[in-house]
């Protein structure tokens, strides 16, 4: 399984794949031609509670993570990451963030999941 992780405002690579946005809300000042992508399921990200609580500064990045797969439990989040993980036994997916740091973000919570 090759799942990548990139920040969206890259741009796109033909080794990409299928081009995975999974972040809930698009990204600012990106149209939708140049960031390609291929698939946005919102029901796997972060809810929006969960965004703001992290992004307040409120909890650590291990609570994050946490909190984060036990929303990924919900019965549509997880058919979605199956789907996601379908997509990766076929061949790359690369999960694209607007986050500064993708590495410390649900994008890498996403991507250790797939992997």
């Amino acid at each position: 399984m090759n799942v990548r992780l990139r920040r969206v405002y890259e741009s796109p690579e033909p080794e990409d794949g299928v081009r995975v946005l999974v972040d809930r809300l698009w990204p600012r000042g990106l149209s939708k031609d140049a960031a390609r992508v291929a698939e946005w399921p919102k029901a796997m990200t972060p809810s929006t509670e969960l965004r703001r609580w992290y992004h307040a500064g409120e909890g650590s990045y291990e609570e994050f993570t946490r909190r984060y797969e036990a929303e990924l439990a919900a019965p549509e989040a997880a058919e979605l990451l199956d789907h996601v993980r379908e997509l990766a036994h076929e061949g790359t997916v690369t999960l694209l963030t607007a986050a500064k740091t993708p590495e410390e973000s649900h994008a890498a919570v996403l991507a250790r999941l797939l992997g």
